[in-house]
């Protein structure tokens, strides 16, 4: 079902290119669960899929350039005009979560390090052209 009960306020509705490619991903990657997705009528391209990831969900699907192109995927365009943020528990989280998705094939945007605001950051770009960040608070002494 694409729209359960505990619907967030907020979503990130992504579009990439090879929707099946990028559901593996983000399996491998952020440990997601496909908890939807119908195929378009091509039989190759991903019309709508739910991604449950980091105690919330992402929305995604392929380019439909023939149905007007308004969404496309980063790689078409040339880039991304947004981040999206996980907020994660502990610092640690950040280091893990960042490690995890460097191994499966994404690229270092920031190393983890420690901010001025007080947080555990870093940044990394999926193979798909979208830009995650990971942020955590700093542990106080």
């Amino acid at each position: 079902m694409a729209f359960g009960t505990d619907v967030p306020p907020i979503q990130a509705h992504i579009c990439v290119r090879d929707g099946l490619a990028a559901i593996a991903f983000y399996e491998k990657a952020f440990g997601a669960v496909n908890t939807f997705h119908q195929m378009a009528e091509d039989g190759h391209r991903v019309m709508h899929a739910n991604l449950a990831l980091f105690r919330g969900e992402v929305m995604l699907h392929d380019e439909f350039p023939e149905f007007g192109g308004s969404v496309l995927s980063p790689l078409t365009i040339g880039g991304t005009c947004v981040a999206i943020n996980i907020n994660l528990p502990e610092a640690v989280d950040v280091d893990a979560a960042y490690a995890r998705a460097t191994a499966a094939g994404a690229s270092t945007v920031l190393e983890p390090q420690d901010t001025f605001w007080q947080a555990r950051y870093a940044r990394i770009k999926d193979p798909f052209g979208h830009v995650w960040a990971f942020n955590a608070p700093v542990a106080h002494s």
